[in-house]
């Protein structure tokens, strides 16, 4: 595997990308009662994920921000689990499609919670 030249080479972001595109699409179908509140919380933590390991790799050359960072990332993920359980309590997702994106949340909350050294090594 060759160096990461960018936060879009990293596999973190590629999946935290992915991931989100995902919440974007089941939240489509989403009650219009929900446009304010478990839609909007959803797609903005997906989102946030995936800006804040962008926002690590461009501070990377601080290591306290740089992890800072990561965990703030590990956060949003945390939270975007979170509304998924709403969305499955409520009933407007299937347990198999919330099986399926909590699974994509815990690998990218795996990534983004290593141990600092192991941290500095996934760039």
């Amino acid at each position: 595997m060759s160096a990461a030249r960018s936060f879009r080479d990293l596999r973190v972001y590629q999946l935290a990308g992915s991931a989100a595109g995902e919440v974007f699409e089941v939240s489509k179908g989403f009650p219009r009662e929900e446009r304010y509140a478990l839609t909007d919380q959803i797609r903005r933590s997906a989102r946030a994920t995936k800006a804040m390991i962008a926002e690590a790799w461009a501070r990377r050359r601080y290591k306290a921000v740089f992890i800072n960072k990561l965990d703030e990332a590990l956060g949003e993920a945390s939270e975007t689990q979170s509304w998924l359980d709403d969305a499955f309590d409520s009933g407007y997702i299937e347990a198999e499609q919330h099986e399926k994106l909590d699974s994509s949340w815990r690998s990218i909350g795996g990534m983004l919670g290593r141990n600092d050294r192991s941290r500095l090594r996934f760039l």
